[in-house]
């Protein structure tokens, strides 16, 4: 198996941030590099080596303090760094307190526009669920299954439907999303999520992700489905910090909110998700790692949340509960 070295700069801060972030992604196995370190290491009069190689020296000058991790060379590993780059925006906008240096993602020893469509080949029409039936745009469908074909293209932004997240969130939409709903999706992406809504029958479906460009790839996917601006409607921005644009969804009574993101944001998402939706509204959430589980659950029942569903793939968790007021 194939594997593609990933460098994410941060400041001495970020360490520890950007460290469980990418825990909560399900990585694991990460180096840190922190150049101060290897500052303090030159400048300690008691080190027990005597010589250093000039070239080596020069070496660990140039190089940021940051963090290396592995991800496979195939389209799994293509979805992960799409979350993982959401991931580290959903960071800085929270953490504005805190310098938490560039967060610049790397892609090591290879060209990043190489690697980022060589994925292509890995991504074949599978079927998620009952009903469902993912189709990327380049490919060509030869037996549907009689299921409904959902066709994605998700560029550069996080959603293809293979990552396990996305899948589990999918197979409870299909379950309880009913015909005529009003969706709402947090962290949108490529916008799978709202857009298989629709296809399953909700009436209309607003979507949000933190990422700019997020909009105009879940716009050109919906506009792939059959789906036009009537009745879906994409924008950029983070909710949880900007009370203006929370302010612009409370009280829309949503049959359905959906988040597919990562443990935190979910428990941040707790306390703000019952203004949106109305009474005895689904709330559908997946980016949650087993260890964070309960974390989750707690947030959720803290804030008048039934759970009404929990659903597992490797090492990831979906959650469906119903909001009772």
């Amino acid at each position: 198996m194939e594997w593609i070295e990933i460098f994410v700069e941060t400041s001495q801060i970020g360490l520890e941030l950007v460290s469980g972030l990418l825990y909560q992604c399900g990585l694991t196995g990460l180096m840190i590099e922190d150049t101060s370190d290897f500052e303090e290491f030159l400048q300690n009069p008691n080190r027990e080596w005597d010589y250093i190689e000039d070239e080596l020296v020069e070496q660990k000058k140039q190089q940021s303090t940051g963090i290396t991790f592995f991800i496979r060379d195939n389209l799994y590993g293509k979805e992960q760094l799409s979350d993982i780059k959401s991931a580290l925006l959903h960071l800085k906008e929270q953490e504005k307190e805190f310098d938490l240096g560039t967060l610049k993602v790397t892609v090591k020893n290879i060209k990043e526009e190489d690697w980022a469509n060589n994925w292509k080949k890995y991504f074949k029409p599978f079927a998620i669920g009952d009903k469902i039936m993912i189709k990327p745009s380049w490919e060509e469908l030869t037996e549907s299954e009689n299921k409904i074909v959902l066709e994605i293209d998700p560029a550069h932004i996080f959603g293809t439907g293979t990552h396990e997240t996305t899948q589990l969130c999918i197979e409870l939409i299909e379950k309880y999303v009913k015909n005529q709903d009003t969706v709402f999706d947090i962290g949108c992406g490529s916008g799978i999520l709202s857009i298989a809504s629709l296809l399953l029958g909700a009436k209309s479906a607003d979507a949000i992700d933190i990422d700019v460009n997020a909009v105009d790839v879940a716009y050109e996917n919906a506009e792939r489905n059959g789906i036009d601006k009537t009745n879906y409607h994409v924008i950029a921005g983070n909710i949880i910090h900007h009370k203006e644009l929370h302010k612009a969804y409370c009280g829309k009574n949503y049959d359905v909110v959906e988040a597919n993101i990562v443990a935190d944001v979910i428990i941040a998402l707790s306390k703000q998700v019952p203004e949106y939706l109305k009474k005895d509204g689904i709330f559908i959430t997946s980016g949650i790692i087993k260890e964070r589980l309960e974390d989750v659950k707690e947030a959720l029942q803290k804030n008048h949340f039934e759970i009404l569903d929990v659903k597992y793939k490797k090492d990831w968790v979906a959650l469906a509960s119903r909001y009772y007021g």
